[in-house]
Formats: structure tokens, sequence, C-alpha cells
């Protein structure tokens, strides 16, 4: 049984009763922060976000990082319209998370070489970093789509139903990947597109 807030000391608090246990929960309204500066005052440690992108022939499947930076998680597809909308799409999400920089996915042959989406992609890139000023990787997602399909195939997800996700699953992979990728790389230094 929850009880009602109350104020201890200029805290909100909540009282929680379970199973004839009793204590008190103080939310945490701030993310945690680094140790004090040397002048004695508290600098935030904030880990940037970045947007993810699986930029495909119809639609752009978008994920976003995780607060602490762990994690890539689907957020929405975007379905193409035009290359000025998709720019403005992209920068409204940009803008609502916060987002530091971008990773959109490098569609390239097996063999290294580049494929005609690849040259596309990078096209887009090009746009995202004239646009928004950010740092955009791009990062190879040969097999993504593939294993999309794989993951959707393993929690039963029916043909009908895919193409509503596909790209946000793909996208999810791709910033995944590099995320992994930026935290097996020597300290301060980012691993390379």
């Amino acid at each position: 049984m929850k009880t009602p807030p109350f104020i201890v000391g200029g805290t909100r608090q909540f009282g929680v009763r379970f199973r004839g246990i009793s204590g008190t929960i103080t939310p945490v309204d701030t993310p945690p922060s680094s140790p004090p500066s040397s002048d004695g005052t508290e600098i935030p440690h904030v880990v940037p976000r970045f947007l993810g992108l699986d930029h495909g022939a119809r639609r752009i499947g978008v994920a976003i990082s995780d607060e602490l930076g762990l994690t890539a998680q689907p957020l929405l597809t975007i379905v193409h319209t035009n290359a000025r909308n998709d720019l403005r799409s992209v920068g409204r999400l940009l803008r609502r998370y916060g987002c530091a920089g971008i990773v959109i996915g490098w569609p390239i042959h097996l063999s290294g070489d580049r494929s005609p989406r690849a040259i596309v992609a990078e096209k887009f890139a090009d746009s995202l970093r004239e646009e928004f000023d950010l740092p955009v990787h791009l990062w190879d997602e040969r097999m993504s789509t593939a294993e999309a399909h794989r993951h959707l195939d393993m929690v039963g997800r029916g043909a009908r139903d895919r193409k509503d996700v596909i790209d946000q699953i793909a996208a999810v992979l791709i910033l995944q990947s590099w995320l992994d990728a930026q935290r097996k790389a020597p300290h301060g230094k980012q691993e390379q597109d």
C-alpha cells in the first residue's frame, strides 16, 4: 500500500508500506553528478545521447541511446516524403533529446565496396552534418536488416506487423553496435567510422 507524499526537511518523500515493511523513498530529480570541482562546486556528469538512423529507400528507422549511453532504444520510423522534411523530422528529434551526434547505417557490400545505397547514405550524412553541425558517424550496417528479421522471428512477430518496426530494430542494432565499439575503444578516443 502506498501512502501519499509528504514533505520532510523541504524534500518531497513517499512513504511506502509493503507487507508489513515500511520505509521512505526519496525521488532523485537530477542525474548522478561527478565529484566537486576544485572550487567546491558540483559538476554534473552528463552522458551525451546519440540518434541512430537506418536510412532506407522508403523509411528511416530511428533509435536513441539511453541516458547512460549504454543501450539503444527504438524510437520511431520516419516515412520519406522529401529530403527537406526528413531533415526537419531528424532536427526535431535531435533537439527534443539533446543529442550530441548521429550514427547512420552505412550499407556497404560484404566485400567492403560501396553499394548504391551506401552512396545515398553518405549524401544523407553530409546533409545532416551541414544542417545540424553535429558529428555524423557512418557505421557498417551489413546484415543489420537480416538480423532484425531474425529478432522478429524469435519473438513471433508476423510479416504483417514487421514493416512498422523493422527499420527501428535495424536502427537499434546499428546504434548498439556503435555504442559497444565506443566502450571498447581506448578511453577518450572514438572508434573510427
